[in-house]
């Protein structure tokens, strides 16, 4: 099994017109996971620091909490998040999270490609036996 440890992590400001930086880390992208997702990064943002609400087409993301707790919006509707949560935006959808909290909020980001409207991106589509 290879071990991937040879990271380095990025920052950016103001992420799809957030508030303030965020610390992302990339642990797999594209070959690594057989072209079916984009990439896997946790991401860490400092409290009042927050991802901005944008749309994702062609693709849809999870986040599984795994340190402190957020405001997460989705479709104009926010929810309280915290340690362990799991939150899913599909194809088409719009979502952002902010750090309401007053530790550092981290959570695992997954991108998968929705380009050949996938069983996975459109569960429905899948035959049903």
């Amino acid at each position: 099994m290879p071990v991937f440890n040879n990271r380095t992590p990025q920052y950016a400001e103001q992420v799809e017109g957030g508030i303030g930086r965020m610390q992302r880390d990339r642990l797999l992208e594209g070959d690594q996971l057989g072209g079916i997702c984009s990439y896997v990064a946790q991401i860490s943002l400092e409290p009042g620091c927050s991802i901005g609400i944008h749309q994702h087409v062609g693709d849809s993301e999870m986040y599984f909490i795994t340190a402190g707790t957020a405001t997460y919006t989705e479709n104009d509707v926010e929810y309280r998040v915290e340690k362990g949560d799991v939150l899913y935006c599909p194809d088409g959808s719009f979502h952002g999270i902010l750090n309401s909290g007053e530790d550092m909020l981290s959570f695992v980001a997954v991108i998968q490609k929705c380009e050949q409207r996938s069983y996975h991106c459109y569960p429905a589509l899948q035959p049903h036996l």
